[in-house]
């Protein structure tokens, strides 16, 4: 039966159904407020219209729920897989309609960041989040950067940068730069630009390449000259996806049902010049 429309933005909403379908998991989770209830990670190489609603609605039945208790949808718009993001996004905004609940969209690579660095230092081991750095400044430590990577093929990813703090994982990273496609070594040049150009006070500690990392750490390894790089593979987990999207809609920072669209992202046109070139 299809909920009321009229009152979406107007009652408390805490139970949420978060997905993203951007990469190789089709990466799921149900949400009480920040409370992670359940979540679902399927790996399918980006075959996952098969898997979404079957996931959903086991979250739900897990925890005694239906579709009545839903109060908001998630819904990661990529960047990534072409046909992924869509998948994901087209079964938010028609379970949204349908539902009579709000939507809201979050960024893959900013919940590819938080879990990638989340992993790493769990990793690295429960010291890692609490060592300081004596950088000249009374104690104070420049916050970390992660840079979450996803594979885009033809020496491209799919990338952005983060910060975060190494002695507080409560809020989610901070964005430094969009989402966009790029090729790995210009990107590195640009990150090595701007570690150069900051003051020592302010270098992260350590920077953390996050995600589709096989085929490009080669390529980061040269912001060692600058900060600790740590490399850590990393696939999307629901968990993280879900506090994204928790957050948003506990903020009721909704989309425009209609106006909702993936992010596919394209290279600048300097990029794009030099990859023709190739």
């Amino acid at each position: 039966m299809q909920r009321e429309h009229t009152d979406v933005n107007v009652k408390p909403r805490e139970r949420f159904l978060t997905l993203d379908t951007a990469t190789t998991v089709m990466a799921a989770a149900l949400m009480n407020g920040r409370e992670l209830l359940g979540e679902s990670n399927v790996y399918g190489e980006r075959n996952h219209s098969v898997h979404v609603i079957s996931e959903l609605e086991r979250l739900l039945n897990e925890e005694g729920l239906t579709r009545d208790d839903v109060d908001g949808i998630a819904v990661g718009i990529g960047p990534g897989s072409y046909t992924g993001i869509r998948i994901a996004v087209t079964a938010a905004k028609t379970l949204a309609w349908a539902w009579g609940v709000p939507v809201t969209s979050i960024s893959t690579l900013h919940a590819l960041a938080w879990g990638g660095w989340n992993r790493g230092i769990e990793m690295k081991g429960q010291e890692g989040k609490n060592e300081s750095v004596d950088n000249g400044s009374s104690g104070a430590q420049a916050a970390d950067w992660i840079v979450p990577v996803l594979d885009a093929r033809r020496g491209q990813v799919y990338t952005g940068l983060f910060a975060v703090s190494t002695v507080d994982d409560v809020e989610s990273p901070q964005r430094l730069e969009p989402d966009a496609i790029r090729l790995m070594t210009a990107w590195t040049d640009d990150l090595l630009q701007r570690l150069e150009a900051l003051p020592s006070e302010e270098r992260p500690p350590v920077i953390w390449l996050v995600g589709e990392t096989a085929v490009h750490a080669e390529t980061a390894e040269r912001l060692r000259a600058w900060s600790e790089l740590r490399i850590v593979p990393y696939e999307l987990e629901g968990r993280w996806v879900g506090r994204l999207g928790a957050d948003k809609l506990l903020r009721q920072e909704y989309d425009e049902l209609h106006t909702l669209v993936p992010n596919y992202t394209q290279l600048a046109e300097a990029e794009a010049n030099l990859l023709r070139q190739r």
